[in-house]
């Protein structure tokens, strides 16, 4: 697996992992810790067997709130030169990924839901939506995801893995990552 590095822009401790240089580049944003879930096997899949870039952000110690996230999503995008790319997120890193591509939708080619929490926070206009979500998730029912994919059937695609709970990042990281390549990698 890939190391961890921090980015320290105006002495903030950002953790983040870079893994790839294929032509699809992805961003993901996990709960919390950048290795307390299932995001860098599924990063690790996606660059070894579909050739994608792959930047992990996690969430620093003093990070209070999702502006702070977004800003330091922003400061390590900016680091490392990636100019624009899908982002996406699991859980609270979903809502994080949500503001960013509203905020940022220049730098946005899509989102990556992996479970929806229920935040009141519209989708970024004209960029393509992929929801992920466990059939069985509590803490992010997937009913939190149909409703937002209401507010865009054009654009937003859902796709639910049976039997899966909150964790199914952990717990299912290579049909999860699936359905991601297939559906960013669909050219």
């Amino acid at each position: 697996m890939t190391d961890t590095q921090i980015f320290e822009p105006d002495g903030r401790a950002v953790p983040f992992a870079v893994e790839g240089e294929g032509p699809v580049a992805l961003v993901l944003l996990p709960e919390n810790e950048i290795g307390a879930d299932g995001l860098g096997v599924i990063s690790h899949y996606l660059v070894e067997e579909a050739g994608f870039h792959v930047v992990r952000i996690g969430a620093r110690a003093d990070s209070e709130t999702v502006a702070d996230r977004v800003d330091d999503v922003v400061a390590v995008l900016d680091h490392i030169g990636l100019e624009h790319a899908w982002i996406g997120g699991h859980g609270v890193g979903g809502t994080v990924a949500r503001v960013f591509a509203n905020a940022h939708t220049d730098r946005s080619n899509g989102l990556l839901l992996l479970g929806v929490e229920d935040e009141d926070i519209a989708l970024a206009p004209q960029i393509p939506v992929l929801i992920i979500q466990g059939a069985a998730d509590e803490v992010t029912p997937p009913a939190n995801g149909e409703r937002l994919q209401t507010t865009a059937p054009e654009r937003a695609s859902v796709k639910n893995l049976d039997a899966a709970g909150h964790l199914f990042p952990l717990d299912h990281p290579i049909e999860t990552a699936f359905i991601i390549e297939e559906y960013l990698d669909w050219d």
